[in-house]
């Protein structure tokens, strides 16, 4: 791997041999006019002016499995083995390495890593992922709204509620100009069915969702990621001048181009998870020419860093058996399936950088809080749950799939009218398969948001059960009864319309909240649809209609308790059939003796259907159906939220 970043100092800083660390030199981030004590005193604090952050033995493992099945073993695998840094004030290049990217900005899981995080000799604050930005490498803005809108939101969530709204506002217009996207400020960042803005410009609009709260160090995953060489380029040095201005910027980049390449004051290599070089840029190729690595003409350097790390370069002048010779003191490594591959420990930079980081020692032994993923708000939660409801509510405002859906089924429905019970309650079931997708498909935005303290989990899942989920069901549970009842002709009476507008809606949002609570935390939408499909098969067949639930054996009898369509599809029938008289002369007991006597399998009222069908006519009979459904949606509910609280943030 490779790591090259940009230094104002006129000696960058080497590396030490025994002793690993790794530090970024932090400066207070200039406000342009926004005051700073207003953004967060608390952060203030903890990052004073011309602040060092160290880290010392720096180690990282992780637990791989190997075996079969049952038999698997966790095998401990090393990452990062004793890396050490010292960038200040600088453009940060990790080439190759996004794993070293993630560790620097905390968002791997803490349990393999090792060694000390320190700012100034003391211990990082827990939210150090909070109080920085970090721009992941695919995009995590909300396709349907404009860059503007999503500015706003970052604004609203990340800065206090001290802070004016007409300031924020003004911290909104102050990045998009920075960024150069006054043009496309109010032009919508584009989904996969709206046209949006181009790739450097949604790529520069990510970066502006981390400058609202102005950082003093910025994460960039991959950032040139889909982008052209000419956007790359512009994007690049739009990092560039900000570095300048006093920022620490460290991103990851693959194989990047000369133009890029040259942007870079110092050069840092990594092999195996273990330093290999840290120095000059500029004298990075004579260094490697005068132990017998010579770059070819016209070859880009970074390619040939790479190939040295490899071992696959052709430009290898002398043998590893020389290069043993013209080094006594030298430091060797493996990596996995690798032979071994020396280089020198000691340069000309070597006292410096050990004297620099020397400076910076732990002065109070003090080990790294242990409440290492806290996250800390800027916001309340009313607050929170406000902005996420209003953004989820414009996000479905432009994709109103669904709701067209619901419309078009219930033209179809209306032409059928045998089994036309069954059909709507299946339906209401078999169209909130759609809800799998509200925690699938915004997972990684979610994940990303959360860690950089934009929400609380609670704040982010009401929110959506509010703004998505009950207006996805309810409304077209509205639409759908209305144009079926008439059409059908169900019972004329306003009562039983509205007690089949409500059953539908709610059997809607049981059928939503076990979609929910089975597809929360999952990665592929396909995996969560075929298991809530296969549920929904089996509620079918035991839903009353398709077998009758008299005739099923004691032993599989109660799979039909388990069943979302059975409640609804009962409380319909005793509503529709209740009261209904088949024959003229039925008297009020419904039993008509004229109809016994022609034929005795004939059914004159509606009650001795429903005792046909099993199902009791009574007022207990009709609400222990809805007691059902509403106690089964609050238990789905309750695990997809457990789900999503508990849900491996952390990679």
């Amino acid at each position: 791997s490779l790591g090259v970043h940009t230094s104002t100092q006129k000696h960058p800083s080497r590396m030490t041999e025994n002793q690993p660390h790794s530090s970024i030199q932090i400066s207070e981030p200039t406000t342009n006019g926004f005051p700073w004590r207003k953004l967060s005193f608390i952060e203030k604090r903890k990052f004073p002016a011309e602040a060092t952050v160290t880290f010392h033995n720096i180690c990282y493992r992780v637990k791989v499995k190997s075996g079969f099945l049952y038999c698997q073993k966790a095998v401990p695998k090393q990452i990062l083995k004793d890396i050490k840094y010292v960038f200040k004030k600088c453009l940060v290049l990790i080439f190759s390495f996004s794993r070293l990217l993630d560790i620097i900005a905390a968002r791997k899981d803490p349990q393999g890593l090792s060694g000390e995080i320190l700012i100034n000799g003391a211990p990082r604050p827990a939210n150090f992922k909070c109080i920085s930005g970090y721009v992941v490498q695919n995009d995590v803005v909300m396709g349907t709204l404009t860059v503007r809108e999503n500015f706003e939101f970052s604004a609203a969530l990340r800065l206090p509620s001290t802070v004016p709204e007409q300031e924020k506002k003004e911290r909104v217009n102050q990045i998009i100009r920075e960024l150069g996207l006054a043009k496309v400020a109010d032009s919508k960042v584009g989904t996969q069915f709206i046209r949006g803005v181009s790739g450097g410009e949604r790529k520069r609009t990510n970066i502006g969702m981390e400058l609202i709260t102005d950082p003093a160090v910025l994460f960039l995953d991959e950032p040139t990621t889909g982008l052209d060489a000419s956007t790359a380029n512009a994007v690049l040095l739009l990092l560039k001048r900000m570095s300048s201005r006093g920022k620490t910027i460290i991103f990851s980049l693959h194989q990047p181009r000369y133009s890029i390449f040259r942007l870079f004051d110092s050069l840092t290599l990594l092999a195996a998870g273990s330093l290999l070089y840290h120095g000059p840029a500029r004298n990075a190729l004579q260094y490697f020419k005068s132990i017998g690595y010579e770059c070819e003409p016209y070859n880009n350097p970074a390619d040939f860093f790479l190939d040295i790390i490899n071992e696959d370069s052709t430009a290898v002048t002398l043998s590893k058996s020389e290069f043993v010779k013209i080094f006594e003191d030298k430091i060797s490594f493996r990596g996995e399936g690798e032979e071994n591959f020396s280089i020198p420990k000691l340069s000309s930079y070597y006292k410096e950088t050990k004297a620099e980081l020397e400076k910076l020692s732990l002065k109070n032994k003090r080990k790294t809080s242990a409440d290492f993923q806290q996250i800390t708000y800027c916001t309340s939660f009313f607050h929170q749950l406000k902005w996420v409801s209003r953004r989820t509510f414009k996000n479905l405002i432009f994709n109103p799939q669904t709701i067209c859906i619901a419309n078009f089924l219930a033209f179809v429905c209306s032409f059928h009218r045998v089994g036309a019970l069954f059909f709507l309650t299946t339906n209401q079931c078999l169209s909130s398969v759609t809800t799998i997708e509200l925690f699938v498909t915004e997972k990684k935005i979610f994940i990303h948001e959360y860690i950089s303290g934009y929400y609380r989990v609670s704040a982010y899942f009401f929110s959506k059960i509010m703004a998505d989920l009950i207006p996805m069901r309810t409304l077209p549970g509205i639409i759908f009864t209305s144009i079926n009842y008439f059409l059908i002709g169900f019972k004329p009476t306003i009562g039983a319309f509205f007690i089949m507008m409500v059953t539908l809606i709610l059997v809607a949002h049981t059928a939503s909240s076990m979609a929910l609570a089975i597809a929360t935390g999952q990665d592929v939408v396909a995996v969560a649809n075929l298991l809530i499909n296969i549920c929904f098969v089996f509620m079918i067949i035991f839903s009353g209609l398709l077998v009758n639930l008299t005739s099923i054996e004691s032993w599989l009898f109660w799979l039909n308790y388990f069943s979302i369509p059975r409640y609804g599809l009962t409380a319909l029938q005793i509503n529709e059939f209740t009261g209904l008289k088949f024959c003229q002369n039925a008297n009020v007991t419904g039993v008509n003796v004229s109809c016994i006597t022609s034929s005795p399998f004939t059914i004159c009222t509606g009650e001795e259907y429903l005792k046909m069908q099993g199902i009791e006519v009574s007022a207990w009979g009709m609400w222990r159906n809805y007691v059902a459904l509403l106690c089964m949606t609050l238990i789905f509910l309750t695990i997809a939220y457990l789900k999503l609280r508990f849900l491996k943030k952390f990679s």
